[in-house]
């Protein structure tokens, strides 16, 4: 389970801890809500209660235990520390910060959706030279019928029919 309100880990990006966080444990990575509310606003510098105010504002959304306390990862507590950097150094209001962040997030998964579509280019690109290649020894990249037909083709409002007292009809 991971925190946030943004839907897929792979688009919740904060930036990385400053310095590693102790009590990680093993089997988790930086998206694993492992660290309760007391840890976490130790780590990231703040009181317990700036953390709530910030969930409940929808800075940082932290996981949540199977009885509804809180669980930070090492992503959430690196996004506090930027959210206080931002405040504290940069003069950003909250409503500020939580736009750069919907941004940041926007623009990883941009980025993420750039990259797929990069890789589907070029394995169409691939596969598209191989088609040329096998053209270049058969003659055609794709299989051409070739008829001697002639087809006449005319729109359905310019067709004129000879009217029965014309006189170029004969």
């Amino acid at each position: 389970m991971t925190g946030g309100d943004t839907g897929s880990a792979g688009a919740r990006r904060a930036p990385r801890a400053d310095s590693a966080i102790p009590g990680l444990p093993p089997w988790a990575d930086e998206d694993t809500p492992v660290f309760v509310i007391s840890i976490a606003a130790e780590f990231s510098g703040m009181h317990a209660q700036t953390l709530r105010s910030y969930d409940r504002i929808g800075l940082v959304s932290p996981g949540r235990a199977s009885g509804g306390g809180r669980r930070y990862s090492v992503r959430d507590i690196a996004l506090l520390r930027e959210v206080q950097r931002l405040s504290q150094e940069e003069g950003v209001n909250l409503a500020g910060i939580k736009r750069i962040i919907e941004l940041e997030r926007e623009v990883d998964q941009l980025t993420d959706r750039l990259a797929e579509v990069t890789d589907e280019l070029a394995r169409s690109q691939t596969r598209l030279q191989a088609l040329a290649e096998q053209a270049g020894r058969s003659g055609d990249l794709l299989p051409v019928r070739r008829t001697q037909s002639v087809v006449v083709w005319q729109p359905a409002q310019q067709r004129r029919r000879p009217a029965p007292d014309d006189p170029g009809q004969e």
